[in-house]
């Protein structure tokens, strides 16, 4: 046993280096899309700054063994389940931080194939205001215009 958590405790510590290295990456990435991008983009690189500043400041909670309920350690608050899953989503998307694959990795390793199929997908645990300003970033890359309106107004309607 004692063996199992010093390897956790060894990929905690490299999933904190890692994200603290995406944290100072991102300051340089920003410049330059900055310059020629919209500023929904930085809203975007400051939420995920966020997750990764909550998944450092909490990582000691990924260390502790506990029930896993649906592959989630139920020492993990939804602050952090959330701030997990947007990293795993955004390691597709944003190829200028490489150490998001390998941040994926260690949270998948924690969080369990399901969590990570879901928030690979942006299915139920990703904020989906994180999930409109990714879409909104992919499609500017793609020179395509993405409104979201009509799927307010679609959603509202649906309501009445």
């Amino acid at each position: 046993m004692g063996f199992l958590h010093r390897k956790t405790s060894k990929q905690t510590g490299k999933l904190k280096t890692l994200l603290g290295l995406a944290i100072s990456r991102i300051a340089a990435v920003r410049r330059p899309r900055l310059a020629r991008k919209s500023i929904a983009t930085d809203d975007a690189f400051e939420m995920i700054e966020m997750y990764y500043k909550r998944l450092i400041e909490n990582a000691a909670k990924l260390d502790k063994p506990g029930t896993i309920v649906f592959g989630v350690y139920s020492e993990c608050t939804e602050e952090i389940r959330e701030a997990a899953a947007a990293v795993m989503l955004v390691a597709g998307w944003c190829g200028e931080l490489p150490e998001l694959p390998f941040a994926r990795t260690i949270l998948a390793d924690k969080f369990g194939s399901d969590f990570a199929e879901a928030a690979k997908d942006g299915t139920g645990i990703v904020d989906p205001m994180l999930k409109k300003k990714v879409t909104k970033e992919i499609a500017m890359e793609n020179n395509i215009v993405v409104d979201f309106s009509e799927l307010q107004d679609a959603v509202k309607d649906g309501e009445d």
